[in-house]
């Protein structure tokens, strides 16, 4: 899903990790169960393919003339008769690649000059993995094997659901016919809890193990609040002038079912329900200001109200994008596959959370002093959070409620995008495989020990710090 984003030396990294698959080349295993790699929100290279000409052109992830092009290509409106969001360019469709057994679609976001010069880390997503994995035996195209997807769209969207199938029946073919381990990042998680949910019989037909890594399963409730209403910003200072601003991308997650998807769970029991706070003007009197208060049953008023004005401008024209309640009904409907998801017998999962980073919890548009009157200009207003503890982005208590007979639950002190590069990961990963990185010399002495029967409310004693 959103995550952090830092400096590196990607051209150190690359070089590192060339050298690492070089030397892997001699030791690979034909016996290795298959691994499918799925990623979560914004973790996929998504092309523009012109319907015509058949051209492509990578429109996201881009440093060079990034702002344009997300908005020329990506921006969209959602179709409440197909369940799909369809981009307003309508001379382009979005594809997401496929070459390296769809493994470099979610490697490198940004192979381009400009992402190594700017040493960005983000655009190095599942690459650390992939090069140990690669360093454990595994083959590309025989054994491992990646899944990306439109982001945009709801994850139970049957194009995704037959491409997530696909890439099942795929790598269970070419291993021979050994079951798949899969293993999923942030939102990739609730795609494969919608997948087993709709089609229990090949998940248990095909699946392994599933190793989930910090997935929202109860929601991310500031980050989607937020997002749903001021946007995103995934780059900061000098940077974040090559990137997508936060009000273009705003105006693209306002028609993403997926972001919906994510919105707080108003089910679940939260320790404490996470709130919209926003302090009114009343009157023009100073003394008349509330604080109003949203919980998530509640914060549907309020998304209609503070988007009501809410439109964006596209070759010329204005075009409005309120809340969308059509989504809503869509998620609301996702949100209870989800809940119903059963784990096979046959199959074990295991989960990885973050902790001891603040994520956003409550937020709370104006102050006290500075209340706001009209609604919609929410919108134009960067909130003050809470903060609970997490990986930044989903809060743990979001991220260990998957309702599962787990084989292992995990906390691992990390950031959201952090834990797919993580050493202590690498470690379960390969303890939870069972294999051994061949290309370097580590040592083999367990990570921990785990007890098969960790429960949810057991788990935080289990936690690594």
């Amino acid at each position: 899903m959103f995550g952090d984003c830092g400096l590196c030396f990607p051209f150190l990294r690359r070089c590192i990790g060339g050298c690492r698959r070089r030397a892997a080349a001699a030791d690979l295993d034909p016996d290795l169960d298959p691994v499918v790699l799925v990623t979560g929100m914004g973790g996929s290279i998504l092309n523009a393919r012109n319907r015509k000409s058949g051209s492509i052109i990578r429109v996201w992830v881009r440093i060079l003339l990034a702002n344009f092009e997300f908005k020329k290509y990506l921006w969209s409106l959602y179709n409440p008769d197909t369940g799909y969001t369809e981009s307003l360019n309508v001379d382009d469709e979005i594809v997401v690649p496929e070459d390296d057994y769809g493994l470099q679609a979610i490697d490198i976001l940004d192979p381009s000059l400009w992402a190594k010069l700017l040493r960005l880390t983000d655009v190095y997503h599942f690459h650390d993995m992939i090069d140990m994995l690669i360093g454990c035996g595994y083959e590309k195209g025989t054994t491992l094997f990646g899944f990306g997807y439109d982001f945009r769209q709801s994850n139970r969207i049957d194009k995704i659901m037959d491409g997530l199938k696909q890439k099942l029946e795929t790598a269970y073919k070419a291993s021979g016919g050994k079951k798949v381990n899969i293993i999923s990042h942030s939102m990739g998680g609730l795609l494969v809890k919608c997948f087993m949910s709709l089609h229990n019989d090949e998940f248990s037909n095909y699946v392994n193990k599933w190793i989930c890594i910090a997935c929202p399963f109860q929601g991310a409730p500031g980050c989607i609040y937020d997002s749903l209403l001021t946007g995103l910003q995934f780059v900061y200072g000098f940077e974040s002038f090559f990137f997508v601003s936060r009000w273009t991308m705003h105006q693209l997650l306002i028609e993403c079912p997926s972001v919906y998807e994510m919105l707080p769970n108003s089910g679940f029991k939260w320790k404490k329900k996470p709130l919209i706070q926003v302090w009114r003007k009343l009157s023009e009197e100073k003394e008349n200001v509330k604080l109003e208060e949203y919980d998530p049953a509640t914060c549907i008023s309020f998304f209609e109200e503070a988007l009501k004005n809410n439109e964006l401008k596209y070759n010329g024209k204005s075009i409005s994008i309120p809340f969308n309640f059509s989504i809503l009904k869509w998620a609301a409907r996702t949100r209870k596959i989800i809940d119903e998801a059963q784990l096979p017998r046959s199959v074990r999962f295991y989960n990885i959370f973050g902790t001891s980073f603040d994520s956003p919890y409550d937020v709370c548009y104006g102050s006290e002093t500075s209340p706001i009157g009209d609604l919609s200009k929410v919108c134009h207003t960067l909130p003050e959070y809470s903060y609970v503890d997490g990986d930044g982005t989903v809060p743990s208590e979001s991220a260990k409620a998957d309702g599962f007979a787990a084989t292992a639950r995990v906390g691992i002190k990390g950031s959201h995008r952090g834990l797919l590069n993580d050493e202590k990961v690498f470690q379960l990963l390969r303890q939870w495989l069972g294999v051994t990185e061949k290309s370097r010399h580590l040592s083999t002495s367990k990570v921990m020990d785990i007890n098969p029967d960790v429960t949810l409310a057991q788990s935080s004693t289990k936690d690594i710090l």
